[in-house]
Protein backbone atom coordinates (compact mmCIF):
# COMPACT_ATOMS: atom_id res chain seq x y z
CA UNK A 1 0.00 0.00 0.00
CA UNK A 2 1.12 3.43 -0.35
CA UNK A 3 0.95 6.60 1.96
CA UNK A 4 1.17 10.05 0.99
CA UNK A 5 2.14 13.19 2.68
CA UNK A 6 0.88 15.81 4.25
CA UNK A 7 0.54 17.87 0.58
CA UNK A 8 0.34 15.08 -1.91
CA UNK A 9 -1.98 11.87 -1.90
CA UNK A 10 -1.87 8.54 -2.07
CA UNK A 11 -1.51 6.88 -5.35
CA UNK A 12 -3.45 3.47 -4.94
CA UNK A 13 -1.84 0.32 -5.63
CA UNK A 14 -2.87 -2.49 -8.68
CA UNK A 15 -5.13 -4.88 -6.20
CA UNK A 16 -6.67 -1.89 -4.94
CA UNK A 17 -7.90 -0.37 -7.98
CA UNK A 18 -9.33 -3.70 -9.29
CA UNK A 19 -11.11 -4.45 -6.40
CA UNK A 20 -12.79 -0.96 -6.43
CA UNK A 21 -13.27 -1.14 -9.90
CA UNK A 22 -14.20 -4.42 -10.94
CA UNK A 23 -14.32 -6.59 -7.62
CA UNK A 24 -17.32 -4.45 -6.12
CA UNK A 25 -19.36 -3.66 -9.63
CA UNK A 26 -19.22 -7.99 -9.66
CA UNK A 27 -20.60 -8.00 -6.38
CA UNK A 28 -23.51 -5.93 -6.71
CA UNK A 29 -24.39 -7.55 -9.94
CA UNK A 30 -23.85 -11.08 -8.57
CA UNK A 31 -26.52 -9.34 -5.79
CA UNK A 32 -29.13 -7.90 -7.87
CA UNK A 33 -29.15 -11.07 -10.20
CA UNK A 34 -32.76 -12.87 -9.44
CA UNK A 35 -32.85 -16.64 -8.34
CA UNK A 36 -36.19 -18.61 -8.46
CA UNK A 37 -34.22 -21.41 -6.77
CA UNK A 38 -33.56 -19.78 -3.53
CA UNK A 39 -36.05 -18.91 -0.69
CA UNK A 40 -36.17 -16.31 1.82
CA UNK A 41 -37.02 -18.76 4.49
CA UNK A 42 -34.02 -17.38 6.72
CA UNK A 43 -34.58 -13.66 6.12
CA UNK A 44 -34.80 -11.74 9.13
CA UNK A 45 -34.22 -8.03 10.00
CA UNK A 46 -34.93 -8.36 14.11
CA UNK A 47 -35.17 -5.86 16.45
CA UNK A 48 -31.93 -6.56 18.85
CA UNK A 49 -32.26 -4.47 22.65
CA UNK A 50 -28.79 -3.68 22.96
CA UNK A 51 -28.96 -2.32 26.86
CA UNK A 52 -27.68 -5.40 28.27
CA UNK A 53 -24.49 -4.94 26.40
CA UNK A 54 -23.86 -2.25 28.40
CA UNK A 55 -24.01 -4.15 31.26
CA UNK A 56 -20.29 -5.22 33.52
CA UNK A 57 -21.50 -8.67 32.88
CA UNK A 58 -19.35 -10.07 29.90
CA UNK A 59 -22.11 -13.05 29.72
CA UNK A 60 -24.99 -10.12 28.75
CA UNK A 61 -22.69 -8.49 26.36
CA UNK A 62 -22.06 -11.97 24.94
CA UNK A 63 -25.41 -12.39 24.26
CA UNK A 64 -26.23 -9.85 22.66
CA UNK A 65 -23.33 -10.30 20.27
CA UNK A 66 -24.98 -13.55 19.56
CA UNK A 67 -27.69 -12.01 18.65
CA UNK A 68 -26.24 -9.71 16.07
CA UNK A 69 -24.16 -12.72 14.65
CA UNK A 70 -27.20 -13.87 13.43
CA UNK A 71 -28.57 -10.90 11.92
CA UNK A 72 -25.20 -10.36 10.14
CA UNK A 73 -25.41 -14.24 8.75
CA UNK A 74 -28.99 -13.74 7.06
CA UNK A 75 -29.92 -10.49 6.36
CA UNK A 76 -26.94 -8.34 7.57
CA UNK A 77 -30.02 -5.82 8.55
CA UNK A 78 -30.82 -5.48 12.17
CA UNK A 79 -32.44 -2.75 14.55
CA UNK A 80 -31.40 -1.41 17.88
CA UNK A 81 -32.60 -0.40 20.87
CA UNK A 82 -31.92 0.81 24.13
CA UNK A 83 -28.95 2.55 21.98
CA UNK A 84 -28.42 5.25 24.61
CA UNK A 85 -28.78 8.29 22.23
CA UNK A 86 -30.61 10.89 23.12
CA UNK A 87 -34.30 11.58 21.98
CA UNK A 88 -33.37 15.24 21.70
CA UNK A 89 -30.21 14.31 20.00
CA UNK A 90 -32.25 11.82 17.14
CA UNK A 91 -34.62 14.53 16.86
CA UNK A 92 -32.75 17.45 16.67
CA UNK A 93 -30.85 16.12 13.92
CA UNK A 94 -33.62 15.14 12.05
CA UNK A 95 -34.78 18.96 12.16
CA UNK A 96 -31.50 20.19 11.12
CA UNK A 97 -32.04 18.00 7.90
CA UNK A 98 -35.39 19.62 7.66
CA UNK A 99 -33.35 22.95 8.12
CA UNK A 100 -31.11 22.79 5.96
CA UNK A 101 -32.76 21.83 2.72
CA UNK A 102 -35.35 24.71 3.56
CA UNK A 103 -33.96 27.64 5.27
CA UNK A 104 -31.04 28.05 3.06
CA UNK A 105 -31.17 30.19 -0.09
CA UNK A 106 -29.96 28.43 -3.03
CA UNK A 107 -26.82 30.72 -2.71
CA UNK A 108 -25.93 29.82 0.38
CA UNK A 109 -26.07 26.46 -0.73
CA UNK A 110 -23.90 26.65 -4.12
CA UNK A 111 -21.21 27.85 -1.27
CA UNK A 112 -21.29 24.54 -0.01
CA UNK A 113 -21.60 22.43 -3.00
CA UNK A 114 -20.00 19.04 -3.59
CA UNK A 115 -18.23 20.12 -6.03
CA UNK A 116 -15.76 22.75 -4.28
CA UNK A 117 -14.86 18.74 -2.26
CA UNK A 118 -12.04 16.70 -3.31
CA UNK A 119 -14.36 14.27 -1.28
CA UNK A 120 -17.79 14.46 -1.80
CA UNK A 121 -18.31 16.78 0.95
CA UNK A 122 -20.69 19.57 1.19
CA UNK A 123 -24.30 19.99 -0.63
CA UNK A 124 -25.46 17.55 -3.11
CA UNK A 125 -28.47 18.93 -5.22
CA UNK A 126 -30.86 16.47 -6.67
CA UNK A 127 -30.37 17.13 -10.33
CA UNK A 128 -26.48 16.68 -9.78
CA UNK A 129 -26.47 12.59 -10.35
CA UNK A 130 -28.03 10.15 -11.67
CA UNK A 131 -27.94 6.12 -11.72
CA UNK A 132 -28.17 4.97 -15.34
CA UNK A 133 -29.84 7.61 -16.78
CA UNK A 134 -32.95 7.73 -13.98
CA UNK A 135 -33.24 10.78 -12.04
CA UNK A 136 -32.71 10.14 -7.95
CA UNK A 137 -34.77 12.57 -6.15
CA UNK A 138 -33.09 13.72 -3.26
CA UNK A 139 -30.94 16.14 -1.48
CA UNK A 140 -27.66 15.82 0.34
CA UNK A 141 -25.51 17.41 3.01
CA UNK A 142 -22.78 15.37 3.29
CA UNK A 143 -19.81 16.10 6.37
CA UNK A 144 -17.62 14.02 7.79
CA UNK A 145 -15.14 12.79 10.64
CA UNK A 146 -13.24 15.75 12.52
CA UNK A 147 -11.69 16.08 15.97
CA UNK A 148 -14.05 18.51 17.18
CA UNK A 149 -16.98 15.76 16.12
CA UNK A 150 -15.40 13.17 18.35
CA UNK A 151 -16.44 13.62 22.49
CA UNK A 152 -12.63 11.72 22.65
CA UNK A 153 -10.61 14.78 20.93
CA UNK A 154 -9.15 12.36 19.19
CA UNK A 155 -5.30 11.48 18.62
CA UNK A 156 -4.18 14.24 16.26
CA UNK A 157 -3.81 11.40 13.65
CA UNK A 158 -6.68 11.48 11.54
CA UNK A 159 -6.05 12.06 7.76
CA UNK A 160 -8.21 12.30 4.64
CA UNK A 161 -8.81 9.50 1.94
CA UNK A 162 -5.68 10.30 0.19
CA UNK A 163 -3.50 11.40 3.15
CA UNK A 164 -4.01 14.51 3.51
CA UNK A 165 -5.00 16.66 7.35
CA UNK A 166 -6.33 19.54 5.94
CA UNK A 167 -10.54 19.99 6.91
CA UNK A 168 -12.61 18.86 4.38
CA UNK A 169 -16.03 19.61 5.85
CA UNK A 170 -18.15 22.08 4.24
CA UNK A 171 -20.53 24.44 7.07
CA UNK A 172 -23.21 26.76 6.87
CA UNK A 173 -22.15 30.15 8.28
CA UNK A 174 -23.58 30.08 11.94
CA UNK A 175 -25.66 33.36 10.84
CA UNK A 176 -26.93 31.70 7.96
CA UNK A 177 -28.46 28.68 9.95
CA UNK A 178 -27.97 29.24 13.76
CA UNK A 179 -26.82 26.40 16.13
CA UNK A 180 -26.78 23.80 13.45
CA UNK A 181 -23.37 23.14 13.93
CA UNK A 182 -23.85 22.78 17.49
CA UNK A 183 -26.50 20.57 16.80
CA UNK A 184 -24.69 18.19 14.49
CA UNK A 185 -21.51 17.99 16.95
CA UNK A 186 -23.74 16.74 19.51
CA UNK A 187 -25.43 13.98 17.54
CA UNK A 188 -22.51 13.03 15.82
CA UNK A 189 -20.51 12.47 19.21
CA UNK A 190 -23.33 10.30 20.81
CA UNK A 191 -23.56 8.06 17.29
CA UNK A 192 -20.00 8.00 17.24
CA UNK A 193 -19.66 6.46 21.04
CA UNK A 194 -22.31 4.14 19.86
CA UNK A 195 -20.44 3.15 16.43
CA UNK A 196 -17.38 2.01 18.68
CA UNK A 197 -19.45 0.11 21.81
CA UNK A 198 -20.73 -1.51 18.53
CA UNK A 199 -17.66 -2.17 17.11
CA UNK A 200 -16.88 -4.42 20.19
CA UNK A 201 -20.39 -6.22 19.91
CA UNK A 202 -19.08 -7.07 16.45
CA UNK A 203 -15.71 -8.36 17.69
CA UNK A 204 -17.22 -10.55 20.44
CA UNK A 205 -19.84 -12.08 18.08
CA UNK A 206 -16.61 -12.90 15.79
CA UNK A 207 -15.23 -14.81 18.94
CA UNK A 208 -12.31 -12.26 19.07
CA UNK A 209 -11.22 -9.88 22.47
CA UNK A 210 -13.72 -7.37 22.60
CA UNK A 211 -11.49 -4.28 22.28
CA UNK A 212 -9.29 -6.03 19.48
CA UNK A 213 -11.09 -2.82 17.11
CA UNK A 214 -10.12 -0.26 19.83
CA UNK A 215 -7.14 0.69 18.03
CA UNK A 216 -8.36 0.64 14.82
CA UNK A 217 -11.07 3.33 15.79
CA UNK A 218 -9.19 6.16 17.64
CA UNK A 219 -9.01 8.52 14.52
CA UNK A 220 -11.54 6.63 12.40
CA UNK A 221 -13.65 7.50 8.99
CA UNK A 222 -17.01 8.56 9.77
CA UNK A 223 -19.12 10.32 6.88
CA UNK A 224 -22.47 11.36 7.80
CA UNK A 225 -25.48 12.25 5.79
CA UNK A 226 -28.65 14.43 6.10
CA UNK A 227 -30.76 13.27 3.51
CA UNK A 228 -34.10 14.84 2.16
CA UNK A 229 -36.26 12.75 0.05
CA UNK A 230 -39.67 14.44 -1.37
CA UNK A 231 -42.77 13.43 -2.32
CA UNK A 232 -43.08 11.48 -5.18
CA UNK A 233 -45.34 12.95 -7.73
CA UNK A 234 -46.89 9.78 -8.18
CA UNK A 235 -46.90 7.49 -5.25
CA UNK A 236 -46.53 4.10 -6.42
CA UNK A 237 -47.92 0.47 -4.52
CA UNK A 238 -45.42 -2.20 -3.54
CA UNK A 239 -44.06 -3.87 -6.13
CA UNK A 240 -42.00 -3.50 -9.89
CA UNK A 241 -43.27 -0.52 -11.72
CA UNK A 242 -41.42 1.59 -14.44
CA UNK A 243 -42.36 4.63 -12.65
CA UNK A 244 -41.04 4.15 -9.43
CA UNK A 245 -39.31 7.24 -8.17
CA UNK A 246 -36.38 6.40 -6.89
CA UNK A 247 -34.64 7.78 -4.11
CA UNK A 248 -31.46 6.21 -3.95
CA UNK A 249 -30.74 3.02 -6.39
CA UNK A 250 -29.73 0.03 -5.31
CA UNK A 251 -26.24 -0.18 -3.89
CA UNK A 252 -23.97 -1.92 -0.86
CA UNK A 253 -21.85 0.38 1.30
CA UNK A 254 -18.36 0.54 1.36
CA UNK A 255 -17.17 0.71 5.09
CA UNK A 256 -17.26 -1.73 8.18
CA UNK A 257 -21.43 -0.36 8.95
CA UNK A 258 -24.02 1.58 9.09
CA UNK A 259 -26.21 3.68 11.49
CA UNK A 260 -29.17 4.80 9.86
CA UNK A 261 -31.78 7.15 11.85
CA UNK A 262 -35.22 8.44 9.72
CA UNK A 263 -38.09 9.93 9.99
CA UNK A 264 -41.34 8.05 10.06
CA UNK A 265 -42.04 8.03 6.22
CA UNK A 266 -40.70 4.26 5.42
CA UNK A 267 -38.31 4.17 1.96
CA UNK A 268 -35.57 1.61 2.70
CA UNK A 269 -35.73 -1.62 0.79
CA UNK A 270 -33.75 -4.35 1.54
CA UNK A 271 -32.95 -6.69 -1.24
CA UNK A 272 -33.72 -10.32 -0.27
CA UNK A 273 -32.26 -13.85 -0.88
CA UNK A 274 -34.61 -14.39 -3.88
CA UNK A 275 -34.04 -11.27 -5.47
CA UNK A 276 -37.29 -9.62 -4.22
CA UNK A 277 -37.67 -6.45 -1.90
CA UNK A 278 -38.30 -6.35 1.67
CA UNK A 279 -39.52 -2.85 2.55
CA UNK A 280 -38.32 -1.92 5.93
CA UNK A 281 -41.05 -0.97 8.90
CA UNK A 282 -40.18 2.36 10.35
CA UNK A 283 -39.81 1.63 14.34
CA UNK A 284 -39.85 4.43 16.82
CA UNK A 285 -36.69 4.95 18.93
CA UNK A 286 -34.68 2.48 17.11
CA UNK A 287 -31.69 2.97 14.65
CA UNK A 288 -31.11 0.35 11.88
CA UNK A 289 -27.68 -1.22 11.39
CA UNK A 290 -26.29 -2.85 8.34
CA UNK A 291 -22.85 -4.72 7.66
CA UNK A 292 -20.72 -2.44 4.72
CA UNK A 293 -18.43 -3.76 2.84
CA UNK A 294 -14.95 -4.50 4.96
CA UNK A 295 -17.19 -6.38 7.67
CA UNK A 296 -17.84 -8.67 4.58
CA UNK A 297 -14.30 -8.73 3.24
CA UNK A 298 -13.04 -8.99 6.81
CA UNK A 299 -14.98 -12.04 7.73
CA UNK A 300 -14.30 -13.81 4.27
CA UNK A 301 -18.39 -13.02 3.32
CA UNK A 302 -19.64 -14.73 6.35
CA UNK A 303 -21.23 -11.50 7.45
CA UNK A 304 -23.40 -9.95 4.69
CA UNK A 305 -23.15 -6.79 3.20
CA UNK A 306 -26.64 -6.89 1.57
CA UNK A 307 -27.32 -4.46 -1.30
CA UNK A 308 -30.57 -1.94 -0.65
CA UNK A 309 -32.45 1.16 -2.09
CA UNK A 310 -35.01 3.60 -0.93
CA UNK A 311 -38.19 4.13 -2.71
CA UNK A 312 -40.50 6.98 -1.33
CA UNK A 313 -44.17 5.43 -1.62
CA UNK A 314 -45.85 7.78 0.64
CA UNK A 315 -47.52 11.46 0.74
CA UNK A 316 -44.95 12.74 3.07
CA UNK A 317 -41.41 13.47 2.59
CA UNK A 318 -38.72 11.58 4.04
CA UNK A 319 -35.69 12.48 6.00
CA UNK A 320 -32.77 10.25 7.01
CA UNK A 321 -29.38 10.84 8.68
CA UNK A 322 -27.19 7.37 7.64
CA UNK A 323 -24.07 7.45 9.63
CA UNK A 324 -20.91 4.95 7.97
CA UNK A 325 -18.98 3.75 10.41
CA UNK A 326 -15.18 2.97 8.94
CA UNK A 327 -11.98 2.47 10.37
CA UNK A 328 -8.42 4.53 10.68
CA UNK A 329 -8.31 4.92 6.97
CA UNK A 330 -4.51 3.90 7.18
CA UNK A 331 -6.01 0.36 8.52
CA UNK A 332 -5.31 -2.59 6.28
CA UNK A 333 -8.51 -4.69 5.97
CA UNK A 334 -7.55 -8.72 5.49
CA UNK A 335 -9.47 -11.74 6.52
CA UNK A 336 -9.72 -11.82 10.66
CA UNK A 337 -7.78 -15.09 11.71
CA UNK A 338 -11.37 -16.39 13.23
CA UNK A 339 -12.86 -16.80 9.90
CA UNK A 340 -10.87 -18.67 8.22
CA UNK A 341 -10.99 -22.29 8.56
CA UNK A 342 -7.90 -24.13 8.69
CA UNK A 343 -6.64 -24.53 4.86
CA UNK A 344 -9.34 -22.00 3.37
CA UNK A 345 -8.45 -19.37 1.17
CA UNK A 346 -9.58 -16.14 1.85
CA UNK A 347 -11.92 -14.70 -0.87
CA UNK A 348 -10.36 -10.90 -0.80
CA UNK A 349 -7.22 -9.61 -0.70
CA UNK A 350 -5.80 -7.06 1.72
CA UNK A 351 -6.94 -3.58 0.91
CA UNK A 352 -6.14 -0.22 2.65
CA UNK A 353 -9.08 1.74 4.16
CA UNK A 354 -8.92 5.33 2.61
CA UNK A 355 -7.30 3.76 -0.38
CA UNK A 356 -10.15 1.90 -1.29
CA UNK A 357 -12.50 4.08 -0.36
CA UNK A 358 -11.58 6.82 -2.36
CA UNK A 359 -11.07 4.39 -5.56
CA UNK A 360 -14.76 3.22 -4.90
CA UNK A 361 -15.60 7.13 -5.15
CA UNK A 362 -13.23 7.64 -8.05
CA UNK A 363 -14.58 4.85 -10.11
CA UNK A 364 -18.44 5.87 -9.55
CA UNK A 365 -18.22 9.58 -10.60
CA UNK A 366 -18.46 11.32 -14.24
CA UNK A 367 -16.97 13.71 -12.54
CA UNK A 368 -13.28 13.01 -11.78
CA UNK A 369 -11.52 13.28 -8.47
CA UNK A 370 -12.30 16.68 -7.99
CA UNK A 371 -16.04 15.45 -6.83
CA UNK A 372 -16.13 12.74 -4.82
CA UNK A 373 -19.29 11.64 -3.86
CA UNK A 374 -19.17 8.39 -1.90
CA UNK A 375 -21.52 5.90 -4.09
CA UNK A 376 -22.63 7.36 -7.31
CA UNK A 377 -22.06 4.29 -9.59
CA UNK A 378 -22.24 4.52 -12.91
CA UNK A 379 -24.42 2.94 -15.63
CA UNK A 380 -24.83 -0.96 -14.16
CA UNK A 381 -23.22 -0.44 -10.79
CA UNK A 382 -24.84 1.24 -7.85
CA UNK A 383 -24.15 3.57 -5.43
CA UNK A 384 -23.60 3.97 -1.22
CA UNK A 385 -24.29 7.08 0.59
CA UNK A 386 -27.49 5.95 1.22
CA UNK A 387 -31.00 6.01 2.97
Amino acid sequence: MTTGTDDAPSLPDATTHDEAHNGAAAYLQSRLAVRNDITDADFDVPVIDISPSFSSSLENRQAVAAQIQKACTTSGFFYITGHRVPENARKAILRQAERFMHELNTGQKEELHVKNSKFGLGWEPSDYTSIAGDQEQKEVFNFAYEEALDPTGGDGLYRNLDGTKYKGNLWPKEQDLPGFYDAVKEYYGAVLDLARHLFRLFALSLNLPETYFDSMTTHPGGIARLLYYPPPKNPQPVGPSSEEQIGLGAHSDYECFTLLLTSSTPGLEILKPSGQWHIATFIPDSFIVNVADFLMRWTNGLYLSTVHRVVNRGTEARYSVPFFFSVNYDTVIQTLPTCLKEGEKSVWKPIEAGEYILERLNATTQYGLGFQEQGVESSQQTRQLNQ
